[in-house]
Order: C-alpha cells, then sequence, then structure tokens
C-alpha cells in the first residue's frame, strides 16, 4: 500500500485564497501561490486547486495561477471549477495540472466525464462531489458551488461516475464544510464502500486527529484540508505524526519538498 495521500485544499477566487463556511460567506486568506510553496515545503502531498465563482461565469480563471505553481510545486496538481469541455481541461494539463475535477458540467452531462477519461487518462479526471444529508443514510448532489439542487442521490451518481471512468472522487460535505467538527465519517464510508475508486475526504476538518477518522472510520483514501492549515491549527507533520501513531501508513515526503 502507498500509504493515504495529505492533500491541501486550496479554494481561489480571482488572484486570492479564499475560505468559508457550508461553501458560503467567503473570506480572504492570502495568495495561494504562497500558501500552496508553504505547503509543498511542509511535505503535502497533493494540492486541489478550486475556482470557488466558476460557475458565476461558466469558466476556470485559474490559468495564470497553476502554470505559476507548475513552475515551483513538483507534486500532484488537481484544479477545478468551470472545466465544462474538453478543450478547457486541455488548457489546464497544458499549464501544469495534472488532473482536472468536474461537478456542474458533469451532473449537466454526464458523458463530459468519459469524453475526458478517454482522451488523458482515467487518473486525469476526478469527479468532485459536493453532498449535503437529505436524511438518514441518504444525500443529495449539489451543483454550482453547493448552491444548486440537483435531484440526483449521492451514491447512484458515485457508481454512475465509475462506470463513466472517473479515477477518483473528491467528496466534500456542505454540511460539514468549514465548521471544524471534523469529516462526515458516514458519508465518506457510504461512498467509498459503493465504489472500487479512491475517495478524498473533504469538509470539516477540525485537527490532526480528524485525518484518523476520515481513514478508520471513513474508509477514505486520501484527506483534503483547508482550514486547520490556512490558519495554522496543524501542520503537515501533525497530520502525518497521528495518522502514523494510529497505525495508518503514510507516504513519505519528497525528496524536493524535504
Amino acid at each position: 500500500m502507498a500509504g493515504i495521500r495529505i492533500i491541501a485544499r486550496l479554494d481561489i477566487k480571482g488572484e486570492n485564497l479564499i475560505k468559508g463556511i457550508h461553501l458560503e460567506g467567503l473570506r480572504v486568506v492570502g495568495s495561494p501561490h504562497d500558501f500552496a510553496l508553504d505547503y509543498y515545503r511542509q511535505g503535502i502531498d497533493e494540492i486541489i486547486y478550486m475556482d470557488a465563482v466558476a460557475s458565476l461565469y461558466r469558466r476556470n480563471s485559474l490559468h495564470h495561477v497553476v502554470e505559476q505553481t507548475a513552475k515551483d510545486i513538483f507534486i500532484p496538481l488537481t484544479v477545478g471549477g468551470g472545466v465544462r469541455s474538453i478543450a478547457d481541461a486541455e488548457a489546464l494539463l497544458r499549464r501544469g495540472a495534472d488532473k482536472v475535477a468536474i461537478n456542474t458540467a458533469a451532473l449537466e452531462r454526464p458523458a463530459l466525464i468519459t469524453e475526458i477519461a478517454q482522451r488523458f487518462g482515467s487518473q486525469s479526471m476526478v469527479a468532485q462531489i459536493d453532498a449535503k444529508r437529505i436524511g438518514q443514510g441518504r444525500w443529495e448532489c449539489y451543483s454550482d458551488g453547493g448552491r444548486e439542487h440537483s435531484g440526483r442521490d449521492v451514491l447512484d451518481w458515485a457508481r454512475q461516475l465509475v462506470d463513466l471512468g472517473a479515477g477518483e472522487i473528491l467528496l466534500t460535505s456542505i454540511d460539514r464544510e468549514g465548521t471544524r467538527k471534523g469529516f462526515e465519517t458516514d458519508l465518506i464510508r457510504a461512498v467509498a464502500s459503493t465504489v472500487p475508486i479512491p475517495v478524498i475526504a473533504s469538509g470539516g476538518m477540525g485537527k490532526a486527529q480528524d485525518i484518523v477518522t476520515a481513514v478508520e472510520g471513513g474508509w477514505a483514501d486520501a484527506v483534503a484540508a483547508a482550514h486547520v492549515l490556512h490558519y495554522r491549527v496543524c501542520s503537515v507533520d501533525d497530520m502525518r505524526a497521528a495518522a502514523r501513531k494510529a497505525g495508518i501508513d503514510v507516504r513519505p515526503m519528497t525528496e524536493t519538498a524535504a
């Protein structure tokens, strides 16, 4: 086993790194490139950039940020928000992204997942699910940055995403996002037990120990952290230490980052 991945998630609006609660009430944190470079030096395994307002303009505006990051950071980079076509995906991949994440456009036209997976490989296609609880053991997929109902059941959609060719799933709990109350393990476990591809847990991390509950309780293959890193609640080292103490395999730091 290669070990779980610890991923830094950076939501971006314009030129700024921002953070909110339940994907709303966005506050400026700082320069996304500076924060990403800091996390790289700490030994983060991957970076996720999300264009927080892409759905408003129906395009991804992170091309410059991606190019700048690719020059200084040599770990996998996923970019999402506003990817609506093969051309959009290709533009980001050419500028240095390793993967693209898609939510809204896939809900509108599921075939886009297959088209990108066939063109660039499933390893480049991350299916993003923004999930909100609607009952006991039931969640609905939301689109447009967590603002719009889709009417799709999360588990049914997760199964379909696998069939369409997605390589992994970025699973965000809207109910927990930004609350620092910990990951929604019921949601993570439900999806992870339904699909054979890796599941990245996102939304709710409040302390280093939460990585353990996401992996042991939720069966996540990776965790995405935002608030705890941006506001220095804990470091990447703290997360690795918590995982190792619980007997969870983590990936070694890259020599470049170290």
